[in-house]
């Protein structure tokens, strides 16, 4: 028989575990900064690319586009070259993907601290960056499926089923969700609103979790886990039905993170139900990975590499649970908008990424590097400390949650509401914050330990760039379709996969957009609902800009304690010209939707300069910045006109009075604080700002709601 000889690149998969143990550190020292400010604000030191704000999306973008984008690609192309039985499908088009992605993660952490920001969760880089995003995936997918077409294995492996799944939904969930409309070169408007928006960004949020922290890392786990082990995978049938199931059930969930709110009820119940079915192909998954460790169950004391595999899939099946079961409305109802859902977040990112993370760099290193792992008991250190940190981290988060939960929701004997100081609820969690923050210490102080001892090892041995291979040429495939081998012909034809995967993947987005997008009577209008004047738009991208969401909402959910709190629940009609919408996702502070004429312009004034002098043991820090800077005029012609072509009904022409508009309205502001004994001019942007929360709740005249 032929046999061709051949070299795998591992270049390319030692640049990608040096990123990834780099921005692992990156992302999780900011992560551990913010977590910190949350009872330490002065940590910001009043310069605003240090506020929680501003920093809160570029950890999450860190974490999870550096740290566990690197990750997938280190595992990925070290896996697939070995499993296909060939080279990269082309050099250059793996180093362009290197050092694009790098390109990407460094204006990530140049634009958000910036301010630059979209607002939507794990999608807030702007336009120029979002294309960017979109070419380099690209040549990475080129360069992946070249590859597996010139392969020298005639059946994929399941990794490999992972691997195109996760190349093909990521693709369209950036596109999809991308969609905005530029204003400048870092500015630019989501072409969808309100409902519209709310719905497509967490159709994109849970399946960038489900696709891009999920997918990737079962190919990985389906492929290092035998390895370390020594052993088959558990079950070659139960990886069909887990792919399958999974990646067709995955991406109708979405909606399950807008319960209760104005996104409509079938839209609700349908991602509720597709939820609780993922814990079949979820656990399938699990199960097939722990499975595969019968019979070497005893390894596991030993091996520092099983050990993370464990926890990891462990952790992936304890996350899989609880995202179905918080999905539950009466579950929901309590959890959601606290603590709980950062305590899920992490378990995932902690756990399961994290840990199978580890684990795959410690029996990577030493392969590449041709010698033994440095030290097994550094690893089982880092091991234990890590998992320390994960236990401190989630507990503390379970405990918070419940507190506020319950809390938000206490009425006394007189039917009162026995904490409406929403800032009553914060300081009671202040100690759990602080356990947190020692379980993120633990966590990141151990990658330090795993560092040093990837660093010894690979000391000691000697780098293979270039390591020899031979195998057969792929034979003609000749198999016919037939019944019993079903899956086995689609596996040995990669095109008809990926089609087939990509129909799998479409299917669920599709009957959730369009009744969403073209029947009327899902989103109603409220005539007295009106577009932004152009001062209060000014103060809405300010709002963007540093980042308020990620601490306020602005959503009230139909809950007695909260129409009692906040005031009247939010309809529909009301987010129709919100351009990206600003629901939220998690209360770190009150929510903000029916702030306006809650309190004069004063306090405002000053709950943003000095908030404990109005909010005594307040967490938000100041921005004296918004009474210094002048508010910047250049683009607001050019926003009115962008926003009056995706659909918000400016008149034509208004752009050219909107200056004049802007002016007559910051004069009025100035003037009522220079009544109230503040002295600050008319064309600060904290005037923008107080307009924007002023009018936040107030198109639906009181008169007009109904208290129930």
């Amino acid at each position: 028989m032929q046999v061709e000889r051949f070299s795998y690149d591992n270049r390319i998969v030692k640049y990608f575990a040096l990123a990834t143990a780099t921005w692992g550190i990156v992302g999780m020292l900011v992560g551990l900064f913010i977590a910190i400010e949350l009872f330490v604000p002065a940590l910001s030191l009043n310069l605003p690319w240090l506020t929680f704000g501003r920093l809160r999306p570029l950890h999450t973008n860190a974490v999870v586009f550096a740290f566990v984008g690197n990750g997938i690609f280190m595992g990925v192309y070290y896996s697939l070259q070995r499993l296909l039985k060939t080279r990269m499908y082309k050099d250059f088009l793996s180093y362009t993907h290197f050092w694009g992605w790098q390109l990407i993660i460094l204006l990530a952490a140049i634009t958000l601290p910036l301010g630059m920001n979209s607002s939507k969760e794990y999608a807030e880089l702007e336009w120029p960056i979002d294309i960017l995003i979109t070419i380099v995936w690209v040549i990475f997918g080129v360069n992946m499926i070249g590859t597996i077409i010139k392969r020298r294995e005639k059946h994929m492996y399941v990794a490999i089923w992972f691997y195109i799944a996760t190349f093909v939904t990521v693709a369209v969930l950036h596109i999809v969700n991308s969609f905005e409309v530029p204003v400048s070169f870092f500015k630019s408007y989501s072409l969808y609103a309100g409902v519209q928006d709310a719905l497509v960004q967490w159709w994109y949020g849970h399946n960038a979790v489900a696709f891009f922290l999920t997918t990737p890392y079962l190919g990985l786990m389906y492929y290092f886990m035998p390895k370390a082990a020594g052993r088959p995978v558990y079950s070659y049938r139960l990886s069909i039905i887990h792919f399958w199931s999974l990646i067709f059930i995955y991406i109708w969930a979405g909606p399950h993170h807008l319960l209760y709110t104005a996104l409509p009820d079938w839209a609700q119940a349908l991602g509720t139900a597709f939820s609780i079915m993922l814990i079949a192909p979820s656990w399938g998954g699990m199960l097939n990975g722990l499975l595969t460790l019968r019979g070497a169950w005893d390894r596991v004391r030993d091996e520092p590499v099983l050990k993370f595999f464990l926890v990891a899939i462990t952790a992936y099946g304890m996350a899989t649970f609880e995202g179905p079961m918080l999905s539950l409305k009466n579950l929901s109802a309590l959890a959601h908008y606290t603590d709980w859902i950062i305590a899920h977040v992490h378990i995932g990112a902690l756990g399961w990424n994290g840990f199978l993370t580890f684990g795959i760099l410690y029996y990577l290193i030493p392969k590449l590097w041709r010698t033994e792992l440095y030290s097994k008991k550094l690893a089982t250190w880092h091991f234990w400390l890590g998992f320390l940190g994960i236990v401190f981290y989630a507990t503390s988060m379970y405990w918070s949650a419940l507190t506020q939960g319950l809390m938000w929701k206490q009425f006394n004997p007189q039917g009162i509401l026995q904490y409406p100081n929403f800032l009553e609820t914060t300081m009671q969690i202040l100690p759990m914050y602080m356990i947190r923050a020692l379980g993120g210490t633990f966590y990141f102080g151990s990658l330090f330990l795993m560092v040093y001892n990837l660093y010894k090892t690979a000391k000691q041995g000697s780098f293979l760039a270039e390591e020899a291979a031979e195998a057969a040429p792929l034979e003609k495939l000749t198999d016919k379709f037939t019944r019993k081998k079903a899956h086995s012909w689609l596996e040995s034809r990669p095109i008809q996969f990926t089609i087939l995967s990509t129909i799998a993947i479409l299917i669920g987005g599709i009957v959730e957009f369009v009744p969403t997008f073209l029947i009327q009577s899902n989103v109603p209008t409220i005539a007295s609902v009106k577009p932004y004047t152009p001062l209060e738009l000014e103060g809405r991208d300010l709002y963007i800009r540093e980042g308020c969401n990620n601490c306020h909402s602005q959503m009230i959910r139909p809950f007695r304690s909260e129409t009692e709190r906040y005031g009247e629940y939010s309809k529909a009609g009301e987010f129709v010209y919100d351009h990206p919408f600003l629901w939220g996702s998690k209360r770190t502070g009150p929510d903000l939707h029916r702030v306006g004429g809650k309190y004069p312009n004063s306090w405002h004034y000053h709950h943003m300069i000095e908030p404990v002098r109005m909010s005594p043991g307040s967490i938000m820090p100041p921005y004296p910045w918004l009474e210094e800077n002048e508010l910047d005029l250049s683009h607001t012609k050019q926003k009115i006109s962008t926003l009056r072509s995706i659909g918000v009904p400016y008149p034509e022409g208004y752009e050219d009075q909107a200056l004049a508009e802007l002016e007559k309205q910051a004069k009025s502001i100035s003037l009522d604080l220079q009544k109230a004994g503040v002295a600050i001019d008319h064309d600060k942007e904290l005037i923008a700002l107080i307009a924007y929360l002023q009018r936040l709740g107030t198109d639906i005249k009181v008169d007009q709601q109904v208290k129930k």
